[in-house]
């Protein structure tokens, strides 16, 4: 696959990354042409299409899939298999319900770090990973409990900050030696 864009509203790619060597007005001329191109499509009407002029037209097909208020797209090269997409589509969108609960849009705006994992999961560098949805949801929970067990790491700095505020000396120090080191201490009150 050459990009993904599971959309919402018009024009807001929501996990989507066109292809980075392009400048972003381009980007975001791709986003409103694929978005134009699938809005405009019946709801029973076949789910492939071909790529606008700005994707590369006939080379390229626009392969989606219309949940609710979403619409998740995919933009692929001209040999690849629309069924095979769609169901990579529905693998996509079944991952995200299990780790969501019922995924909606605001899910997807909230949480674009996990929903990148979870597409990475499946498909990176153009090459499908793994397809099968217990595989894939397994990956995730494991991810969330390294997460979890470095919390502590990643709380540091903010429960550090906190213990200098919470310091009960008499007066700050303006000057620390250690050894032939000297380092004078900035008046940090403006921070407190």
């Amino acid at each position: 696959t050459k990009g993904r864009e599971p959309r919402s509203r018009p024009g807001q790619t929501l996990s989507g990354q066109p292809t980075p060597a392009k400048p972003e007005e381009i980007q975001q001329q791709i986003v409103r042409e694929t978005f134009h191109l699938v809005l405009k499509r019946d709801d029973n009407i076949c789910n492939f299409l071909e790529g606008g002029s700005l994707i590369g037209g006939s080379d390229y097909k626009l392969i989606y899939r219309h949940y609710a208020t979403l619409y998740f797209v995919f933009c692929v090269d001209s040999s690849e298999s629309e069924l095979g997409i769609l169901d990579l589509i529905q693998v996509f969108v079944e991952t995200l319900d299990k780790c969501f609960e019922n995924v909606c849009e605001l899910d997807l705006i909230f949480h674009m770090d996990k929903v990148h994992y979870i597409l990475q999961e499946v498909v990176m560098g153009g090459m499908v990973l793994e397809t099968n949805m217990n595989e894939i949801v397994a990956q995730i929970e494991a991810q969330n409990r390294l997460e979890k067990s470095e919390g502590g790491l990643s709380a540091a700095p903010a429960r550090a900050v906190s213990a200098v505020k919470n310091i009960n000396l008499p007066e700050m120090p303006r000057n620390i030696n250690i050894g032939d080191l000297n380092i004078k201490v900035p008046n940090l009150s403006q921070f407190v």
